[in-house]
């Protein structure tokens, strides 16, 4: 799928504007490279390595993000009109011809219109591919007021309706939203939807020892069960830092990835080793790799993860061979431990996992913006949503009942 399919015309260095009015105007370009580094991240103004020009020029690249993925890149940018023209607000933005890599489903939408010999494909949506974790969606300069950014928020979802009617785009899609940007998509009367993840929080715990003093006897001597099954198996855990991940590592690594993609999925994931590798140096201070040696010193599996300055980030991991509780200490117990030792608030350790509650990790909501340009079935859409966040507030609050700590505030 590429832009021509949709009837906007190929962006050339400057890009294409399509929206205008006395202040600002919107421009969407084709590629992370054309928007200087250096304004998208001052504007994104955000510690999560996601949403750095850094990570979205690592995946476009290395062709992870491109047309023949089905992730055509369309990078929607908000200038001031006159002579200076200074970007004061980004959005990463994909033309998307299909939902695969987004973690917030809509599968069922797109059969709905199949069915109806109706076309879904292609859509627009603004999120970080193959990452399902919350941060910004739109980098607004700091220095604009807040009736200046609740304009720039309206200019932006017009834009988008625009792009729906003028290039035949069936919706568009904003995911993984801050509840703070999430509520301000939602005054420009977009549908909402809410979702569910888990994350675990550091209550100031000296050690892990003092985290498991704060879970009731049973899950503790769980916890520890599970442990003592990978202890006793005599393996060897070491974070390894960015600039430090070798070209071998990253290897092997990638051999772990895309086994374990295999097995779970039938494919080899989305992501390759030139993507990986680019991590060393462009996100060298954001990304660690877990390696997991046996008593020989043999690689056998590793788990990737990502930091800000309060959050861990859980992304992917692997296994050569099957030990029992490997998978839990590698994804979840190394990972609290490490934000423990250097003081990170909150773990995120990827999408859905029900299993992670009787491990500490805690339900939160996570939150998206969508728009049909289809009424008849915005208005369906619309009451599927209102149902889903009846009972996702409920199935949270089941879980909440089933966390293992003896309190909770």
């Amino acid at each position: 799928m590429d832009s021509k399919q949709t009837g906007i015309e190929q962006p050339n260095e400057e890009g294409v504007k399509i929206n205008c009015n006395p202040t600002y105007e919107v421009e969407l370009v084709d590629a992370i490279v054309k928007v200087p580094a250096d304004s998208w991240n001052n504007l994104m103004a955000d510690d999560n390595p996601f949403n750095s020009h850094q990570y979205l020029l690592a995946l476009e690249s290395s062709d992870c993000v491109c047309s023949k993925t089905g992730w055509t890149p369309l990078h929607l940018l908000v200038k001031e009109t006159g002579d200076k023209a200074n970007i004061v607000a980004v959005m990463p933005l994909y033309i998307k011809a299909h939902s695969y890599g987004e973690y917030v489903f809509d599968w069922a939408w797109a059969d709905a219109y199949e069915r109806h010999q109706l076309t879904y494909y292609p859509k627009l949506l603004s999120a970080i591919p193959f990452t399902p974790t919350a941060g910004k969606r739109l980098g607004i300069a700091t220095d604009k007021t807040e009736q200046e950014q609740q304009q720039i928020y309206h200019l932006v979802a017009d834009t988008l309706n625009q792009c729906l009617v003028e290039y035949g785009f069936s919706s568009w899609h904003c995911l993984f939203l801050p509840e703070a940007q999430f509520k301000q998509f939602s005054q420009t009367q977009s549908l909402q939807r809410v979702g569910t993840q888990f994350h675990w929080f550091n209550r100031n715990y000296a050690d892990f020892d003092s985290f498991l003093a704060a879970l009731s006897s049973r899950k503790r001597k769980e916890i520890k069960k599970e442990r003592a099954k990978v202890r006793a198996a005599d393996l060897h855990f070491e974070f390894v830092e960015g600039a430090e991940i070798t070209a071998e590592l990253w290897l092997q690594f990638f051999a772990c990835y895309q086994q374990t993609y295999a097995k779970r999925s039938g494919h080899y994931g989305y992501l390759n080793l030139d993507f990986f590798k680019n991590l060393s140096s462009t996100l060298a201070n954001n990304v660690i790799l877990l390696v997991v040696r046996d008593s020989e010193e043999q690689f056998i599996a590793s788990a990737l993860y990502f930091k800000s300055r309060s959050h861990l980030y859980g992304r992917y991991w692997g296994a050569l061979t099957d030990v029992d509780g490997l998978h839990f200490e590698a994804c979840y117990y190394q990972g609290i431990e490490y934000c423990i030792n250097h003081g990170l608030q909150v773990f995120d350790a990827g999408a859905q996992g029900e299993h992670k509650v009787s491990r500490g990790f805690e339900p939160v909501a996570t939150f998206s913006n969508h728009e049909i340009a289809h009424q008849e079935f915005r208005q369906a859409i619309h009451s599927f949503t209102l149902q889903e966040a009846n009972n996702i507030k409920i199935y949270m609050q089941q879980l909440k009942q089933k966390l293992p700590y003896k309190s909770v505030d």
